[in-house]
């Protein structure tokens, strides 16, 4: 008899997005003379630059000719992309990140997921509330958390984010081993401060703890004082792991592009306290589940970190970002609290008239026929939000506010 992975059955219902999507569906099919404006996934709208879309032909011309034929790609991704990716996103800022520190693959979303799989299932996580549910359901599925209670799972440190800690969550009440943390935050929109982040440094070289830090939404801060990068934190080369990804910055959702950052400094142990590198082992993973990034798309990739398609993607950013405001600045005119909307493509609002998260979807879309996602899909602490995102198209974003302003509640 074949048996199922226990840890499956531990999962709560459908993943989120995929349950908004089946309500959503359910919707449309009743009633297919209503057009509906979709900001609950975080999917971009605005196409690929024209520069990506260069070296994505010139791959593609490379590919045709025995000359310039590429087979099976590095693993860690070809050198010409991990060196810019070096250079601009880190050397250029005085940070001080090696090409061979880089690993490239086809999303952060994989990254975030499947590096949990390099610890033992005793190790604690500490994980936010809200959170983005992958976090926490790769570690469920891998077994390393127990029952779920009252609407969170044994096993698991839960750091808090509400409205009395500015949805940025306090260091953890006990030791704990693996803590992931996302700047600008999805779902919340929040960002953090190097006076903040440092905390989680210090903490994190006290205990021999490793911070896995999501920085996907990087591109979209504006303020000086933000950081970017946790590497901006000194002594986080020593602690932290960083995702970053295409995705949200230069619209690769469909195209699939990503990279994590490991410094070599980052040591894991054994049962006898003997240490190993974290980068070492994370290629190791790699190269046995995981064939890399194609060419074509690396050299696609390669074109966001000339000149030319960084101008093109702040570009988009700020387009993005000019959603956000009208969005913000709508939720303000009808008097409804909010976070994000900032240097973060996310908008974290407070449901008017204490509505459940799940009850104002389902207003939201029968009356405005509006989409976005219910807060409390990513966390017990998300009950009584609602994430909105910015990565509609103008227009739609437009008519979406003025739908919601004659919303009856």
């Amino acid at each position: 008899m074949i048996k199922i992975n226990r840890n499956y059955l531990k999962l709560q219902g459908s993943y989120l997005f995929a349950e908004v999507a089946r309500h959503v569906k359910e919707f449309q099919e009743l009633n297919q003379d209503k057009r509906i404006i979709r900001l609950g996934i975080g999917d971009v709208t605005e196409p690929l630059s024209q520069n990506v879309i260069k070296g994505l032909n010139e791959g593609v011309a490379h590919m045709g000719k025995r000359e310039t034929f590429q087979g099976y790609p590095p693993y860690e991704g070809f050198a010409f992309l991990r060196e810019k990716i070096a250079e601009i996103d880190f050397k250029s800022k005085g940070i001080n990140i090696c090409a061979d520190e880089i690993y490239v693959s086809t999303g952060a979303k994989e990254d975030t997921a499947n590096f949990q799989e390099l610890f033992d299932t005793s190790v604690k996580i500490a994980i936010t509330d809200p959170v983005y549910p992958v976090y926490l359901d790769s570690n469920v599925m891998a077994g390393r958390t127990a029952s779920f209670k009252n609407g969170r799972f044994d096993g698991v440190h839960y750091l808090n984010c509400n409205e009395e800690n500015n949805f940025t969550p306090d260091l953890p009440t006990e030791k704990v081993d693996l803590i992931y943390l996302c700047f600008p935050n999805n779902p919340t929109g929040q960002v953090a401060t190097k006076e903040y982040l440092k905390k989680w440094v210090d903490y994190a070289k006290a205990n021999k703890a490793l911070i896995l830090f999501d920085a996907a939404y990087e591109a979209f801060v504006r303020e000086k004082d933000i950081p970017k990068s946790i590497f901006e934190i000194e002594g986080a080369k020593e602690v932290a792991v960083e995702f970053r990804s295409l995705s949200k910055t230069a619209g690769f959702t469909g195209t699939r592009c990503a990279y994590t950052i490991i410094p070599k400094d980052l040591k894991i142990y054994d049962d006898d306290g003997k240490e190993h590198s974290l980068g070492s082992l994370w290629l190791r993973r790699q190269a046995t589940k995981f064939n890399g990034v194609s060419y074509i798309i690396q050299k696609g990739a390669e074109q966001v970190f000339t000149k030319e398609g960084q101008e093109e993607v702040k570009k988009t950013i700020d387009y993005y970002l000019d959603n956000a405001k009208i969005i913000t600045e709508g939720l303000t005119k009808l008097g409804i609290k909010y976070s994000g909307g900032k240097n973060s493509p996310y908008i974290w609002l407070k449901t008017p008239k204490k509505l459940s998260s799940w009850e104002f979807f389902h207003k939201l879309l029968n009356d405005c026929y509006v989409v976005g996602t219910p807060g409390v899909g990513f966390g017990s602490c998300g009950e009584g939000y609602f994430r909105l995102t910015a990565f509609g198209k103008k227009d739609d974003v437009i008519e979406a506010i003025d739908r919601l302003g004659k919303l009856k509640i």
